[in-house]
């Protein structure tokens, strides 16, 4: 088994990348999805975010109120650690569970976690292969304002609560650029991926008797 960790900055097009490694043919684990599930109607999670902030974050069905709670956690780092310390133990072993079904079911599995927060939960060490897809970040605050509805201060906020650009490409082992059309980025994971499969190939036949 193959354990790629992806991430990038919000509106990078790391979203585009995922599906298309997945398209290809990689198990795809998608933090944010787990994110929803850790906090999901019923839940411990969803019991631990209200008794930190309380009821104005749920919506009148009982379920979690997204942009209420965004604009809490998004404002204010001390809030933002809160509920990552209540999401982020949950999401861990969700996602490991995940990650066990799939080696399981194929012990030559390419399992991609999609982490939009790799570098801020310091988890680069735990993959065998960290791919950042890039763009600079005023073209992200553009991206977020026109895709997104997002105010400009808003964007900027966003951006800002995650890890800068200088970090993630820090720790790197590829670079995707997600500055151009989504159908250039897909190209790159594309020759990406013919590249794994090339070098996997090649090591089997080396370990071959």
């Amino acid at each position: 088994m193959q354990r790629i960790g992806l991430t990038g900055g919000i509106a990078a097009g790391k979203s585009v990348a995922a599906e298309r490694l997945a398209a290809r043919g990689a198990v795809l684990i998608d933090y944010d999805v787990l994110s929803r599930e850790a906090v999901a109607p019923g839940s411990a999670g969803l019991a631990a975010v209200v008794d930190a902030f309380g009821e104005s974050v749920l919506l009148p069905d009982g379920s979690l109120d997204r942009p209420a709670l965004g604009a809490v956690v998004f404002a204010d780092a001390g809030a933002r650690e809160r509920l990552n310390g209540i999401v982020h133990p949950v999401v861990r072993r969700l996602a490991a569970e995940r990650e066990a079904a799939a080696a399981a079911a194929d012990a030559g599995a390419v399992v991609v976690h999609d982490v939009p927060l790799l570098v801020e939960t310091g988890r680069a060490e735990s993959f065998h292969l960290v791919v950042v897809v890039h763009a600079p970040a005023v073209l992200r605050v553009e991206r977020l304002v026109r895709t997104r509805g997002l105010d400009r201060a808003e964007a900027e906020r966003r951006i800002a609560a995650q890890a800068g650009d200088d970090e993630r490409l820090a720790v790197a082992d590829v670079v995707l650029d997600g500055s151009g059309d989504p159908e250039e980025l897909r190209r790159q994971v594309d020759a990406l991926w013919d590249r794994l499969a090339a070098e996997r190939h090649d090591e089997q036949e080396v370990d071959a008797p």
